[in-house]
């Protein structure tokens, strides 16, 4: 009943303010959700190209649609107006002009000609220009494959009319594209089998690596607790009640660490609801890597408490503590990004274990018996860490 009483008024004492629930759940939710590149889907990294099609004729369109298939320019048809005024406010590096003679009777009597105009010295103008080139090389050979096919033909027979010709024409014209389009790949890809050391997935990591961020910060904050009791004197008087040390101790950190768990299955939750992370993939898994986590954290903050004079010095210390143990424990960028020294270096942290059990669990698809490892050195943390902070407790 005492070890209750002790959790109920450390949990009134920390929600009394609004400003708590900032940091239990809006913030965490918020930096997971941008770090894990989920704001949207990604932007087309195709060079924006305006076209003003004055033709409206079945080969412009044809034209646009091999530029709209092109992965070096996006197509967007305007006013010829319009576009000549975003090309003079550097609003776009390049516009294609279709005269309003491009269409398939022109084509097959003589050339037609486009106008492509560029910003000046703008690099992405002339890789529009290789873009466009490119779709009219294309186009081009199936004009002159059809060109040649109406010159065999009339060797053989002649044609009765222009309009026997012209629909000769476009028969052929229509039969190379689509060979042309369906004629195989003269690059062979080859796939390099090198594994990549970095498995990284970015709604998982940032997952990951947000909850144990944000859950880390205030487990270490628990130095502030037993600070700020021993500042304000309520802690002397509480322990020469019937109340023991390992009553109080017990008490406030099981109430740390219970919502600490109540923040990390939120967290779970958003991730496997919003971000679609598999966090559900092995239930047994999870709850021994949010457990031992946890704990490891609780610990540390135990250990400080011991040290620290004031709750002010507690809470910046926990604050900093935490960010810079979850910056180096791979936290917000992948520990194999490090340099070997400092991967092996950070290993003294339980951020790093608490990040590799679960991106483990996350990333790479393992059960109970893949974290075992990690959480059993969460556990060890969690001991040794506790064992010192007990030792060296004191109420005044």
């Amino acid at each position: 009943m005492k070890i209750v009483t002790i959790i109920w008024k450390d949990t009134l004492l920390r929600f009394t303010s609004v400003s708590e629930l900032l940091f239990f759940l809006i913030l965490p939710v918020v930096f997971t959700f941008i770090l894990s590149g989920a704001t949207g889907a990604p932007a087309d990294a195709r060079i924006r190209l305006l076209v003003a099609d004055e033709a409206n004729s079945p080969l412009s369109q044809r034209l646009i649609a091999e530029l709209s298939a092109s992965e070096s320019v996006q197509p967007e048809v305007v006013a010829r107006a319009a576009g000549e005024a975003a090309l003079k406010s550097r609003m776009a590096s390049a516009l294609l002009v279709i005269p309003a003679n491009c269409d398939v009777e022109t084509l097959n009597s003589g050339e037609i000609t486009l106008d492509l105009i560029q910003s000046p010295n703008n690099l992405d103008g002339q890789a529009a220009a290789r873009a466009v080139e490119a779709v009219l090389y294309r186009l081009s050979s199936a004009v002159r494959i059809a060109r040649q096919a109406v010159s065999e033909a009339e060797h053989i027979r002649p044609f009765i009319d222009e309009a026997a010709r012209q629909a000769y024409f476009n028969a052929a014209l229509a039969l190379a594209q689509t060979r042309i389009a369906d004629a195989p790949d003269r690059l062979e890809t080859t796939v390099g089998r090198t594994v990549d050391r970095v498995q990284y997935d970015p709604a998982a990591n940032s997952s990951a690596g947000q909850l144990i961020t944000w859950v880390f910060i205030p487990l270490i904050g628990i130095s502030a607790v037993f600070a700020q009791e021993r500042q304000a004197g309520t802690l002397r008087r509480l322990l020469i009640t019937p109340t023991g040390r390992g009553t109080y101790l017990l008490g406030a950190i099981a109430g740390n660490v219970f919502w600490a768990l109540v923040q990390m299955s939120l967290l779970v939750l958003f991730g496997i609801i919003v971000l679609k992370v598999r966090w559900a993939n092995d239930l047994a898994a999870l709850a021994v890597m949010l457990v031992s986590s946890a704990l490891a954290g609780a610990a540390l903050g135990v250990t400080l408490g011991a040290f620290v004079q004031t709750a002010a010095q507690a809470n910046g210390l926990s604050i900093m503590l935490g960010m810079v143990m979850a910056l180096l424990g791979g936290c917000w960028y992948p520990g194999e990004l490090f340099p070997e020294a400092v991967r092996t270096a950070v290993k003294v942290l339980p951020t790093t274990w608490a990040m590799q059990g679960m991106t483990d669990m996350l990333v790479r698809g393992e059960g109970v018996a893949g974290v075992l490892p990690e959480a059993g050195v969460l556990l060890g943390f969690a001991l040794v860490f506790f064992t010192m902070g007990v030792w060296r407790f004191r109420h005044e």
